[in-house]
């Protein structure tokens, strides 16, 4: 069976990227008779002067086309007489960095290619921060259009120096500089006769014959478990693909995180038993005995995996939005997915220098280091380690996009000192003693939409049934509790944060916690949701802005509008409406104590 080498083509725009890897795929007659056609027939009515645009093999979208260049990641898979290839030709734009890291995450090997006519350019220079990034340890440098410098000698091997110069704080195990021209063809499958002083390899060749085993600890068993396979009521089976070492039959491993053990009895790949089982298969294994295993669960030999739900990263920033501490998303190690928080910005990384800047907020494109939290400790792995269980993508609570990719670089040790002690009188026993079932109502809406009048009034009317309460206002709270805190958005994130704590601690005690605050991020109110857990009931009053502004009695949002108040919600800074709340009041529709009389029946007291 053939190797198999996948690698990304990455630069800056327009440096030639799709060009190279079309010219490779045509002159090696790597692409069918029909294929040829279209690309010959398209090419006459470009801007080539009739001369093939190779590029039109890889960028396939209209908008691509139309703009001369690469939008969306595009793979390619061919085989020569000594190898198979998968390709993915990357973006160059700033603005599509999300797509090229897509890219690079899958990637062996990068083929950077940089213009000979403009050098080493700061985008340059972030796609080979982002390859590292994404652990790529192989770099090709293609340095392109070498025709418009008239194949000049001193000019590659002045753009080589600054490369090595650049790349030498990185680690690599191996470095190739190629001169070529992706549109004449030289150096790319053939020989250029113009370039007689370089005497090295075609990038085809080189990319042929290169070794690029990454792969660390490769002796010790590592399968994250995708699924639980259950097609009867006789067979439990664990799926997954081995990302190191082998299993056989007999084996002993370890499951993680709980650290049961158990052996190995039956390995299955695809639909035939087998008795052992490499790296890079897909497998369904069964085991001796019954074992507590869902997806994301680890089946392992090896001590070096770490049962951590706190560790320090490096991620690329890829959210339209800004990255703040306290941040709330999911996060995916493996195959395991859970709710985590960026917990502090501890750093960022300047693309150009690689030097170490000062912040608490990170933007689009930009690489920072941070620590963050996991709600619950999971299995996972210094990405020096392996790769799989390494690194991690952060997802969006909302939009379910992809916000940032990012490696481990260690876990943090204070969370192992950390143990959660069980107390004797437990949280349903209060509850007994107060004839009554805890409960988190969470008001939220405009400044001025009714909140603090509905909580007031909530709380009156459960005073009455003899039911016990606290009422935490936003006014209030934040003149004691969260004194320390501002109105930007990390602080409101932490506000609301500490807020949730607070309540789950007096649900804890028994009590029916009212709350009353602006809470204007979807993603801080499912944080406090997952905080309180199900005694939490979300209450949307949806009084609209016009009617809020009516009823401004401290003239917040006029100063608002006039420039004296920032970060005011609903002017100058977003609220983001309930998508899934219990209750929806709007107090210009109902009055106060039918509002009520709607939680109470929610509540069913």
């Amino acid at each position: 069976m053939k190797s198999l080498l996948k690698f990304i083509t990455c630069g800056s725009v327009d440096d030639g990227k799709s060009t190279l890897i079309g010219n490779m795929l045509y002159d090696a007659k790597l692409i069918f008779t029909d294929q040829v056609q279209a690309l010959e027939l398209e090419s006459r009515v470009g801007n080539r002067d009739g001369k093939i645009d190779y590029s039109l093999l890889l960028d396939g979208l209209m908008a691509e086309r139309e703009q001369g260049i690469t939008i969306d990641v595009a793979y390619r898979y061919f085989t020569t007489d000594k190898r198979s290839f998968i390709v993915a030709d990357t973006p160059g734009h700033e603005e599509y960095t999300r797509n090229m890291a897509v890219g690079a995450s899958f990637a062996d090997l990068a083929v950077i290619l940089l213009d000979a006519t403009q050098g080493m350019l700061i985008q340059t220079k972030r796609h080979i921060r982002i390859c590292s990034l994404m652990g790529i340890r192989h770099f090709v440098f293609a340095i392109n259009k070498m025709d418009l410098v008239h194949y000049d000698k001193s000019c590659f091997e002045k753009i080589e120096r600054s490369i090595r110069q650049f790349i030498s704080e990185f680690e690599t195990d191996s470095l190739r500089f190629i001169p070529v021209s992706a549109t004449e063809g030289d150096n790319v499958n053939r020989k250029s006769q113009t370039m007689f002083w370089y005497r090295g390899e075609t990038l085809l060749d080189y990319l042929e014959n290169i070794e690029v085993d990454n792969l660390i600890g490769e002796e010790e068993l590592l399968m994250p478990v995708q699924r639980v396979c259950r097609p009867n009521h006789t067979f439990r089976g664990f799926q997954g693909q081995i990302e190191a070492g082998e299993i056989n039959t007999g084996d002993e491993v370890c499951i993680l995180p709980s650290k049961e053990q158990a052996k190995v009895s039956d390995i299955y790949v695809a639909d035939k038993k087998q008795d052992t089982a490499q790296m890079g298969q897909s497998v369904t294994l069964q085991l001796d005995r019954e074992v507590d295993i869902s997806r994301g669960c680890v089946i392992t030999n090896s001590n070096q995996v770490q049962i951590s739900d706190m560790f320090t990263s490096q991620i690329l920033w890829m959210d339209d939005t800004t990255l703040v501490p306290g941040r709330n998303c999911w996060i995916k190690i493996g195959t395991k997915q859970l709710p985590a928080s960026v917990m502090d910005i501890k750093y960022k990384i300047d693309v150009n220098s690689g030097e170490h800047m000062p912040g608490n907020q990170a933007f689009k494109n930009e690489l920072v280091v941070c620590d963050v939290a996991l709600s619950e400790k999971c299995a996972l792995m210094e990405f020096g380690q392996n790769r799989s269980l390494g690194s991690f993508i952060l997802i969006d609570r909302v939009s379910n996009m992809t916000s940032a990719c990012g490696v481990i670089m260690h876990t943090l040790r204070r969370s192992d000192n950390l143990v959660w002690h069980e107390t004797t009188v437990t949280k349903q026993m209060r509850c007994a003693l107060k004839n009554q079932n805890s409960k988190t109502i969470w008001f939220t809406g405009l400044s001025g939409s009714g909140k603090s009048t509905l909580a007031n009034a909530l709380e009156n009317r459960l005073a009455l049934l003899g039911r016990h309460t606290m009422l935490l206002d936003g006014d209030n709270v934040r003149m004691g509790l969260n004194n320390n805190l501002g109105f930007n958005e990390h602080d409101r994130v932490e506000n609301i944060r500490r807020i949730a704590e607070v309540a789950k601690l007096m649900n804890d005690a028994g009590l029916i916690v009212i709350t009353a605050f602006i809470s204007p991020y979807e993603t801080d109110r499912e944080n406090a949701r997952r905080i309180i857990g199900e005694d939490f009931l979300e209450v949307y009053v949806s009084t609209s802005i016009e009617e809020c502004e009516k009823r401004d009695v401290k003239g917040l949002y006029k100063k608002a509008r006039n420039g004296e108040i920032p970060n005011f919600t609903g002017v100058t800074s977003p609220y983001e409406v309930p998508q899934s709340s219990e209750l929806e009041i709007d107090t210009t529709k109902i009055s106060v104590e039918e509002a009520v009389d709607m939680v109470i029946k929610q509540l069913k007291i």
